[in-house]
């Protein structure tokens, strides 16, 4: 488990991971040697997996998200697990989930337009040996990501 300053340090850095340790240490009233130590002691214990870099995905064309409820059919002879790794590899596919409910697999795309998701859908996802059936939701814009 984490300890309030672990919180506080690893809060700073999901807001920004660019952030240096010496202005997280400003900002949290903790020596920069601590937050240091802190940070390469929550990275070896693997709570912080890696750092990223978020676009801006409508300078990069991708500017339309959609969520994708999938129906997965047992039928086929495959896992739910490998149909959804197929789904994974396909480009426009952002987020592969697996999840309870009328649907199996819950998916995040991202396209320069609808149609071009629809595409998506139409011509790749629901090749996909084990997807019965879609359902898409488009996202009118994100709060939170």
């Amino acid at each position: 488990m984490l300890d309030e300053k672990d919180s506080a340090i690893l809060e700073e850095l999901i807001k920004d991971s660019r952030k240096s340790t010496k202005a997280i240490a400003r900002e949290l009233g903790i020596p920069r040697a601590t937050v240091h130590d802190r940070i390469v002691r929550m990275e070896a214990r693997g709570v912080i997996r890696g750092y990223t870099a978020v676009p801006d995905y409508v300078r990069l064309d991708l500017g339309v998200t959609a969520f994708i409820l999938a129906q997965f059919d047992h039928g086929e002879g495959r896992s739910q697990r490998d149909t959804a790794e197929e789904i994974a590899q396909i480009p426009g596919i952002f987020e592969v989930h697996l999840i309870s409910g009328e649907y199996d697999i819950l998916l995040k795309v991202r396209g320069a337009s609808m149609e071009e998701i629809g595409r998506l859908v139409v011509d790749s996802l629901r090749e996909v040996k084990g997807v019965a059936r879609t359902l898409t939701c488009a996202s009118f814009s994100t709060v939170k990501e």
